[in-house]
């Protein structure tokens, strides 16, 4: 960034907050300078003991193909292999913690809060960076550790940790920047600490070692000096809180261990609630977040429940509502949308490669609450569920709670009426999933842009759809790809073209201010809503994200002729259109004129379907371009690969349709 683009950055952000939120991170400047001088030592603390253990027996519950996949990545990782964000790792033996492999560069020291993490020139990609950092690879092999009794993973975590802790003093380089990862880095520490017990090691590289204790102490000082707030109180705060949370309950050995561990549990309370709407999706609109808050939040209450701490009852309602939801949205493979930004970010890992994200959550769901009639079937297995489940206290459908356990908090979950059969649409959200037969799955997006004011994880796609036949995209939405050091990327993913809507003149329907950052929001609304009727599910909604123009765009779904019908109508003043499909990744197409007859394979079988794209507009393909970005779909955080973009050109009228059908084949 140069000079006058920072400042213009932080005018534009400073214009998002609240006077509050000024006044607040003002303090955090104060606060920043003082502790410039010499971090304090931890307080002295005698007798410190670890008594968050698993109940006897817990290990014993884990599916021996989970605990082979577990296994298999702890072998690897002992090799020194790993790979982060598309950027193989051979070096995870004896890791430099500041180094960046995907630019060869490292991060520079001195005090944390000087290091110009945004610059990947000055720092390389701080994602690059912070992810191993994070720990996960680490509780991998604790689990390896605890299902083996192989000595070998516990000491690779016992000398990893004792380098990291020297490397990272308190507050000084990349990693003392940024709360959520001291707070994940705190989960998975107690999570390493609770599977090694039984390591004679375990005693000495924690509660016995000053060091370490001084390291939990100041991630805790850290945590309650500089929490996010305001515009930025959204996965951070709940990734902060749940691990200030665990770690004052696991790790319970300082004077203000109470004190953090009341406050965190406040901050969770409020937080889970304020980030989640009353139909159990979470507020940014971005799925993989979803998961991330769901996964901080389960792991937090296991805590409390391992520790004895009451808990309110909104916590478990929330995170109720959120498994609910997730299991309402996902396709029939279990994949949920692919809305808004996604980073890959998990909240506590302890699986195998190839272990199923969504299905682990929703067993765990059933696990902790009780899975519903209407809920898909899960078949895989995972670790981390019958590690949660034993923590966490059940009590869905009338299940008793174990023996040495508080009774349910009066108002708890298992009163709570439960959506009778799936929900289709979430008008809060402003989500609507249409089925068919087929197993034709389509997402309508007529909900607000993001959350927060500055909507910091949302895309420009208003009105957008996601189409998939049996878990394939076929309409896809290309995901996120990057955060930092590529801005042209960052803009194309989040762009209204990067999505399945309609574009005009040019410009996204909202305005950015920033890879984090909208300074203007597009508001949807949803006009009309129909999932009952079995032969027609219908949607309509509009926008007004073009000044002068508004966006509506209907959906029906037909099930008798397996056929989705998109009409998109601008009301406003003539202006120059682009209508984009984004295929996905397996999908060839022939595209003829204004038909592209769309094939695929799908476990062995051919596949195909016919996409009649609106007469009025001039129709070409595009696939893999680069300047500017164009034809892209990104499978994960840091990767990308070309995919085919079908996009009308032409300009709006009075009244004028653009009606899409794509037609599904036997």
């Amino acid at each position: 960034m140069t000079v006058s683009t920072t400042a213009g950055w932080y005018l534009r952000r400073l214009s998002r907050m609240g006077p509050l939120e000024v006044a607040g991170r003002a303090g955090d400047t104060v606060r920043r300078r003082r502790w410039r001088a010499e971090p304090p030592d931890a307080p002295d603390v005698t007798g410190a003991r670890f008594t968050a253990l698993l109940p006897a027996g817990t290990l014993a519950a884990i599916a021996p193909d989970a605990a082979k996949r577990l296994v298999a990545e702890a072998d690897r990782l002992m090799e020194g292999h790993a790979e982060f964000f598309g950027v193989v790792r051979d070096d995870l033996a004896d890791p430099d913690w500041w180094y960046d492999p995907k630019t060869g560069r490292r991060a520079p020291g001195g005090y944390a809060f000087d290091v110009p993490y945004r610059s990947e020139d000055a720092a390389g990609d701080i994602k690059q960076i912070w992810e191993p950092s994070r720990h996960q690879y680490l509780t991998v092999l604790a689990a390896a550790y605890a299902i083996t009794g192989d000595e070998r993973y516990a000491e690779r975590v016992a000398g990893q940790l004792r380098s990291w802790w020297a490397v990272n003093p308190p507050l000084h380089g990349v990693h003392w920047i940024s709360g959520i990862e001291l707070g994940i880095r705190l989960l998975s520490w107690v999570w390493i600490r609770r599977l090694l017990d039984g390591w004679p090691g375990a005693a000495p590289l924690f509660e016995d070692n000053p060091v370490a204790r001084n390291q939990i102490w100041h991630h805790q000082r850290w945590l309650a000096a500089f929490p996010s707030r305001g515009s930025s109180a959204n996965n951070h705060v709940i990734a902060e809180a749940a691990g200030q949370f665990a770690a004052a309950c696991a790790f319970g050995w300082f004077p203000s261990s109470a004190r953090w561990r009341t406050d965190a549990l406040r901050t969770l309370d409020r937080q889970l609630r304020a980030n989640t709407f009353g139909s159990g999706l979470n507020r940014e609109l971005a799925s993989e977040y979803h998961g991330l808050v769901l996964e901080l939040g389960l792991a937090a209450l296991a805590e409390a429940d391992a520790a004895g701490v009451p808990v309110p009852a909104t916590v478990r309602l929330v995170l109720l509502r959120m498994t609910d939801a997730l299991a309402a949205v996902v396709d029939d493979r279990l994949r949920p949308p692919r809305q808004g930004d996604a980073d890959d970010g998990h909240g506590l890992v302890v699986d195998g490669t190839g272990t199923d994200r969504w299905a682990s959550l929703l067993a765990t769901g059933d696990a902790v609450f009780g899975r519903l009639d209407w809920w898909p079937e899960v078949t895989g297995t995972d670790v981390r569920t019958p590690l949660l489940a034993a923590l966490v206290r059940p009590y869905a459908k009338g299940r008793p709670s174990p023996k040495n356990q508080p009774s349910p908090e009066k108002g708890a979950a298992q009163a709570v009426a439960r959506p009778a059969s799936r929900p289709a649409h979430f008008a809060d959200a402003g989500m609507t999933v249409l089925r068919g037969p087929a197993k034709i799955w389509c997402r309508c997006d007529g909900g607000p842009h993001g959350f927060l004011s500055i909507a910091a994880h949302a895309h420009a796609d208003a009105l957008s759809v996601e189409v998939r036949h049996d878990g394939v995209d076929v309409l896809a939405d290309p995901g996120t790809f990057c955060y930092h050091g590529q801005p042209e990327w960052r803009q194309y993913f989040r762009s209204t073209l990067g999505h399945n809507t309609l574009q005009l003149d040019g410009t996204d329907s909202s305005v950015s201010g920033g890879p984090f950052l909208w300074t203007r929001h597009a508001r949807s609304r949803v006009l009309d809503t129909d999932t009952s009727d079995e032969g027609v599910s219908r949607w309509c909604a509009e926008h007004d994200g073009y000044q002068g123009s508004v966006h509506r765009r209907r959906v029906e779904l037909t099930a008798k002729t397996a056929e989705l019908r998109v009409v998109d109508e601008v009301r406003g003043p003539r202006r120059a259109a682009r209508l984009a499909f984004h295929l996905g990744p397996a999908i060839t197409a022939d595209l003829a004129g204004d038909r592209a007859v769309l094939t695929w394979t799908r476990d062995g079988e051919k596949r195909s379907a016919v996409l009649d794209l609106p007469g009025q507009l001039d129709w070409g393909a595009h696939r893999g371009e680069s300047d500017p970005p164009l034809g892209w779909y990104s499978p994960g955080f840091g990767r990308k690969e070309p995919a085919t973009t079908l996009v009308g050109t032409g300009f709006t009228d009075s009244a004028q349709q653009f009606t899409t059908v794509l037609g599904f084949r036997d």
